[in-house]
């Protein structure tokens, strides 16, 4: 029986043995070569997932440095503009009062001119208003001095002595 149990166990084994490495076979075929690909792919999956996101993070790391430096240009852009808008707020303020002199002066020229043609005009006219006034008092003082003869030959000998004494 012990020959009979060792022949059996012996048989067992064997067939065992050739049911595992069927089995074994089987699934190196159907089940291992699937399951090792798809662990394969899955890992280079993974490895271009963190080769993308460390790409990623480089490129972020890169558009921040480019977004710092376009940002430090746009504030030292807008720097220049201010002060540019500044001297030439400054500029055109210093040119208006520039022209506002000129015109005052200009004005106050003008406004001479006509003041001293207005005096030249009221002078004229006064003289000429006293020329009259004194021709009417003249006229007056003569008619009355005059209203005799002998006055007027008086008058007419003492201004021809007058004359001839010029």
């Amino acid at each position: 029986m012990e020959k009979l149990i060792g022949e059996f166990s012996l048989g067992l084994f064997f067939w065992q043995s050739l049911i595992f490495i069927g089995l074994f076979l089987l699934l190196k075929k159907f089940a291992w070569t699937p399951i090792l690909d798809a662990v394969n792919e899955r890992e280079t999956i993974i490895k271009d997932a963190l080769a993308s996101a460390e790409a990623a993070r480089n490129e972020m790391e890169s558009l921040q440095s480019d977004n710092k430096r376009i940002l430090k240009e746009a504030r030292a852009e807008k720097e220049a503009l201010l002060k540019e808008a500044r001297a030439t707020r400054s500029e055109l303020i210093n040119m208006a009062k520039e022209e506002a002199k000129v015109e005052a002066q200009k004005i106050l020229e003008q406004a001479q001119k006509v003041i001293q043609n207005e005096k030249q005009a009221a002078l004229n006219e006064l003289r000429d208003q006293v020329g009259s006034i004194a021709m009417d008092i003249a006229g007056k003082v003569l008619h009355k001095e005059l209203e005799s003869n002998e006055k007027q030959l008086q008058l007419v000998e003492q201004l021809l002595k007058e004359i001839n004494l010029k």
